[in-house]
């Protein structure tokens, strides 16, 4: 038992390389398939560094046109008026009033030079001028894991679907009173706008996106990405 000798087989070595060999060819292309997965799901994009995007300008400002429309299509007022838009406050009023006066103007309103020589005073209200935003993924979302010496890092985002929509809202209404006697001479009830961008990732790697912000052909012609 203590004298005799221990074999071994010189075929082992060969099996282990072979072994090895069969995993190197199956794993090399499995990894580089999940890291040009990652790549893909790891690009970002942003339209641009200030503390509103043009989108979200563009946005708020589409609602607010289509809301002014529509109002101006249901006050009916006759003379001269007066806009009064003192209790109108927050982000982008300014455009939604003088997008309520243009509508006005172009719906046979006159306005006066100020409020005393005005027969009507048309006072506004905003309800709501900003943004709405939902997403949807059909897929495995990017996941929040803690570094060991602080901080955090994140696991890239694999998308089979995605839609992430965008939506601006504006609701404005109006009402009309006789300057002299104060009298209701005609309320618009509230009139609504709404703009929409949708954008839409298809298999990690196809992305588009769709919109009601700009009519056709208002691009630049060459576009700025072909020079």
């Amino acid at each position: 038992m203590f004298g005799g000798r221990t074999k071994y087989s010189h075929n082992e070595a060969p099996i282990r390389d072979g072994a090895w060999s069969r995993l190197y060819r199956i794993g090399l292309p499995l990894l580089l398939s999940i890291v040009g997965f990652g790549l893909a799901g790891c690009s970002t994009s942003h339209v641009t560094t200030p503390a509103r995007s043009a989108t979200e300008q563009l946005l708020i400002s589409t609602a607010a046109d289509q809301a002014a429309e529509r109002l101006a299509g249901k006050l009916a007022v006759q003379g001269s008026i007066y806009v009064d838009s003192a209790g109108v406050e927050g982000y982008d009023t300014k455009y939604a009033v003088s997008a309520v006066r243009d509508a006005l103007l172009r719906h046979g309103a006159a306005m006066a030079e100020n409020r005393d020589k005005a027969a009507t005073i048309v006072e506004l209200r905003v309800g709501a001028l900003s943004v709405d935003s939902e997403s949807s993924l059909l897929g495995i979302p990017s996941i929040d894991i803690p570094m060991p010496v602080g901080g955090s890092s994140s696991t890239p985002e694999i998308s089979l679907f995605k839609k992430e929509l965008t939506q601006g809202v504006a609701k404005i209404a109006a009402t009309a009173y006789d300057r002299n006697s104060g009298t209701l001479v005609s309320s618009s009830g509230p009139q609504y706008g709404f703009s929409n961008r949708a954008e839409w990732v298809l298999l990690l790697m196809l992305s588009w996106d769709t919109n009601d912000l700009l009519p056709p052909d208002t691009r630049p012609d060459p576009k700025p990405w072909d020079n």
